[in-house]
């Protein structure tokens, strides 16, 4: 069974999403499916359906973060250092071409969330920042076409 590297943060952020999955929203689906069961024909009934898509939802979203936890192998990020960027490492770039300054966190799959700042070390950048150190100019294709980035910053926190 293969290891997924996970930050201590992401974990818990998944570890909690399950504890209100099965605490919370199973218990409260499963009194809808009751509640619209007590209107009678299930064939036509439009509640009973919405519930039942779901629970379905709510019981697959568990089972897949019960995988991911139970394979997740949790780096702690405050314990690393060095020059070069790998998984966990805080990278701040500029873009060559607007000079627009971001900061990305390199994370695993399961915990990226690019609102946040979270990518996944699988997607484009964070494939093409593995291994490069502050001043490096890197190249990122992206379905816009090729972007340049330059590394100014790599931290660990």
């Amino acid at each position: 069974m293969e290891k997924i590297p996970m930050t201590a943060v992401g974990y818990q952020r998944l570890e909690q999403e399950l504890k209100q999955l099965k605490s919370v929203e199973r218990p409260a689906v499963i009194e809808a499916i009751s509640e619209a069961r007590a209107h009678g024909d299930l064939k036509e009934n439009a509640e009973y359906h919405a519930a039942k898509e779901k629970q379905s939802f709510i019981e697959g979203r568990i089972l897949e973060l019960e995988s991911i936890t139970s394979r997740a192998e949790v780096i702690d990020v405050a314990a690393m250092s060095g020059a070069t960027i790998k998984f966990g490492a805080t990278v701040t770039v500029v873009d060559e071409e607007s000079e627009e300054t971001l900061t990305y966190q390199l994370v695993s799959d399961a915990e990226a969330d690019i609102r946040r700042g979270l990518i996944s070390i699988s997607a484009p950048i964070g494939r093409a920042l593995i291994g490069k150190a502050k001043g490096t100019s890197i190249e990122v294709v992206t379905p816009k076409g090729a972007r340049f980035y330059e590394v100014l910053e790599v931290e660990f926190k």
